[in-house]
């Protein structure tokens, strides 16, 4: 057999290779991160519950749901274990970094005008009063009743099709 014809077979296997060897440092991380769970950490299950951490067993996790609220889960449920600050702000709410930056994005762009009490100019549309009068004559008929724009004099009981 050629060289030629062996080398898609073996750059085939040496990218299965490279696969499998980072999925596998990947569920060694994964591992390491549960064993290193301590009670009273923040995590995160599979299912996207946040919980509590109360007692770490050998293949059981017991969490705190809510307050008072325990429940049982296998070591394999939790993906991620998250650090305090970050388990507070998505909780509770508490947002650290807002309250120490005291910058306030604001809702709309009044602010970066620098003319934040400038009222808003008037857009013209390009839509004349004049040509609303014009209307509203038109379909008034010289005898004081009110005819249809649309319908050109149409009276009720007239279809639209000849």
């Amino acid at each position: 057999m050629d060289l030629i014809t062996l080398l898609p077979f073996i750059v085939l296997i040496g990218a299965m290779f490279l696969m499998t060897r980072s999925a596998k440092k990947k569920q060694a991380a994964a591992a390491q991160m549960r064993n290193d769970m301590q009670p009273g950490t923040g995590v995160r299950t599979i299912g996207g519950m946040y919980a509590t951490v109360k007692e770490v067993h050998d293949d059981t996790v017991l969490l705190e749901v809510a307050p008072g609220v325990h429940a049982v889960y296998a070591k394999n449920a939790i993906g991620a274990v998250l650090d305090d600050a970050e388990y507070n702000r998505i909780v509770h709410g508490d947002d650290q970094e807002l309250d120490a930056d005291g910058t306030v994005v604001p809702d709309d762009a009044s602010s970066l005008t620098g003319d934040a009490d400038a009222e808003v100019a008037k857009i013209d549309l390009g839509k004349d009063d004049a040509a609303d009068d014009a209307e509203t004559e038109d379909a008034t008929a010289k005898d004081g009743t009110a005819k249809d724009v649309k319908g050109e004099g149409k009276t009720d009981g007239d279809a639209d099709s000849k």
